[in-house]
């Protein structure tokens, strides 16, 4: 695993937590209670900030580069406030920002995305490049969702629900080969 003395960073005594054969480049930092989930990877200049509330990143998702990954802090208002939790097979593009959030299995999230505090993302989505998720939106599963705020666009074709899968796949093998490197 790639990972120097500055990629990781306690917070208030939590660590973040990494399964087995996660790859997180030496330029990203990630700070407090994040868990990154088995064969995930975490690409150059990501913030992932699990400080005021947690991150959960599941098992075989991708995050890349200049991704920022940030939570809102529990307040009286709203007890739990707004983790960020990401599931299984999961793409996050270039230059992504994910606030408080949920994110179900086999997404796509384009590059330049915003999603925002409560959104909630069901399984096998794809959200176009640049596009904005408002607060508390919720994106059903199955379709295409573009725009700026977004917009239910069409259902997906079956060719790109497997296309979700593979995505995942293929930045499993990309961070296999950098391990191998290391």
């Amino acid at each position: 695993m790639s990972i120097n003395n500055t990629s990781l960073r306690s917070y208030q005594n939590v660590t973040p937590e990494l399964g087995a054969k996660v790859y997180i480049d030496s330029s990203s930092v990630i700070v407090g209670d994040v868990n990154i989930g088995d064969h995930s990877s975490v690409w150059p200049l990501v913030a992932a900030r699990g400080d005021v509330n947690i991150i959960r990143i599941g098992k075989r998702t991708n995050i890349q580069d200049g991704t920022i990954l940030h939570v809102t802090r529990k307040s009286e208002a709203k007890p739990d406030g707004h983790p960020l939790i990401i599931g299984d097979d999961v793409t996050v593009g270039h230059k992504a920002m994910l606030h408080g959030c949920q994110l179900g299995h086999r997404i796509l999230v384009g590059m330049g995305s915003i999603i925002m505090d409560g959104a909630i993302v069901e399984d096998d989505v794809i959200i176009g490049a640049g596009t904005l998720v408002p607060p508390n939106k919720v994106l059903a599963s199955g379709y295409l969702y573009v725009g700026n705020p977004m917009k239910q666009a069409r259902p997906l074709k079956d060719v790109e629900i497997e296309f979700l899968k593979q995505s995942a796949d293929n930045y499993v093998h990309l961070k296999d080969e950098y391990l191998a490197e290391q």
